[in-house]
């Protein structure tokens, strides 16, 4: 039998030790034959049988590691330190003033039309070539954005194959724990996972799978090396219509002897084992996952019938934006609704399972024109939103247009 647990100091085995140095699957050719239980006698191929997956080793295997004694084979999410230091910082006195927008002219309320018209395929454009401006009401919308950017640390043990690699386990110091290991993302404000092996968590130990052998039983023919035929129900003859009769006739699956190999072993009622990819060890260790998550949430004051998700998508004058690992809320914009959404938000972004790393918030004022105008004996109105002038008619008066064909 395999001896439980790890090989002493962490490291590989010794030279001729079992199992053998660097756990390489045996030659081809020196598959062994099952010779655990198995059925009494050879049952139906499935050819749809699943083989088992891999497992993770028992925990009363896993080494005791200073610092991580309650880490199991599950994400074990560890809080950040105090932010005591950054939260007794005082507020910025100069803070950034806040600018206006421009305006639009009666021909860019038209044209901003007549690109809303040209994408709709039956809609006429003879409305908005037409129609007379009554009025242009000028208003502004507030999109308020923050952003804190996090970071969370989670342990588990973890597992693969031993092919000889290098073994760092405890022999060469003490664990570091999870925060102080050096972790950095590419960059601020997006989204990122990493992954590292803890320093000095590792160890080699026999597969718990398959005893250390490299080998398990056969999920196809449960270990015997051949299965009833499914051709013939393990009779060795079918039944075949020829001639307006029905005639019995040798199978040609299994040639009449109603049994024959299993093609997922060969014959030999074992398989090479997922676990430890017939390597017959096991590299444990323990892994830190590093994931950066960007939290983003806004707030859209909008005060005419424009729908305020439109906002969201366009540009607009950036009138303020401030970035620090914590920012302050804001509270000198002109609109009352922003400074309030701004104290709830900044107040909502905390994470206690997250370091957060900064944060950054920022006001945008998107311009939004009412245009009121009359066409025929229709009054009617549109809204031209963004730098982009974006076009919004949802009463569009000329929506068919005449001759209309299907091409």
């Amino acid at each position: 039998a395999p001896p439980g647990g790890s090989y002493q100091g962490g490291g590989p085995p010794p030279a001729g030790a079992y199992p053998p140095q660097g756990g390489a699957p045996p030659p081809a050719g020196s598959v062994p034959k099952f010779s655990g239980e198995m059925p009494n006698e050879d049952v139906m191929d499935d050819p749809n049988s699943q083989e088992a997956q891999p497992t993770a080793p028992p925990m009363e295997k896993m080494d005791n590691i200073g610092g991580y004694s309650n880490v199991g084979f599950n994400a074990n999410v560890l809080p950040p330190p105090s932010y005591e230091d950054v939260t007794k910082e005082q507020p910025p006195t100069d803070r950034q003033a806040i600018q206006n927008v421009p305006t639009i002219t009666e021909q860019d309320a038209r044209e901003s039309l007549l690109n809303f018209v040209s994408q709709h395929c039956c809609y006429g454009k003879g409305a908005a070539e037409d129609l007379k401006f009554l009025d242009l009401k000028s208003t502004s919308a507030f999109h308020y954005t923050l952003e804190t950017y996090g970071e969370g640390r989670s342990t588990c043990w973890a597992y693969e194959p031993y092919t000889g690699q290098m073994i760092d386990g405890p022999q060469n110091g003490t664990a570091p724990g999870p925060w102080d290991i050096q972790a950095s993302p590419p960059s601020l404000f997006q989204d990122y996972n990493q992954s590292f092996e803890v320093p000095h968590t590792a160890s080699v130990k026999p597969c718990h799978d398959c005893f250390a052998s490299g080998y398990v039983r056969c999920h196809r023919c449960f270990g015997r090396g051949r299965v009833r035929c499914s051709s013939c129900h393990g009779s060795g003859h079918t039944t075949r219509y020829h001639d307006g009769e029905h005639r019995r006739e040798r199978c040609h699956w299994c040639h009449g002897d109603g049994r024959r190999e299993c093609y997922t072993c060969h014959g030999h009622g074992m398989v090479v084992c997922k676990t430890c990819a017939g390597h017959r060890n096991l590299k444990c260790y323990i892994k830190l996952t590093v994931t950066w998550k960007n939290h983003v949430n806004d707030h859209i004051v909008e005060r005419t019938p424009l729908p305020d998700h439109l906002i969201r998508n366009v540009s607009g004058q950036i009138a303020f934006e401030e970035s620090n690992q914590r920012v302050w809320p804001i509270n000198h914009f002109h609109e009352r609704e922003i400074n309030e959404a701004s104290v709830r938000l900044i107040q909502n972004h905390q994470f206690p399972t997250e370091r957060i790393l900064m944060q950054r918030h920022k006001v945008r004022i998107v311009p939004v024109t009412q245009c009121l105008y009359k066409w025929k004996n229709t009054e009617s109105d549109f809204y031209v939103y963004g730098f982009e002038h974006h076009c919004y008619a949802p009463n569009y008066p000329q929506t068919c247009c005449c001759g209309c064909s299907i091409l």
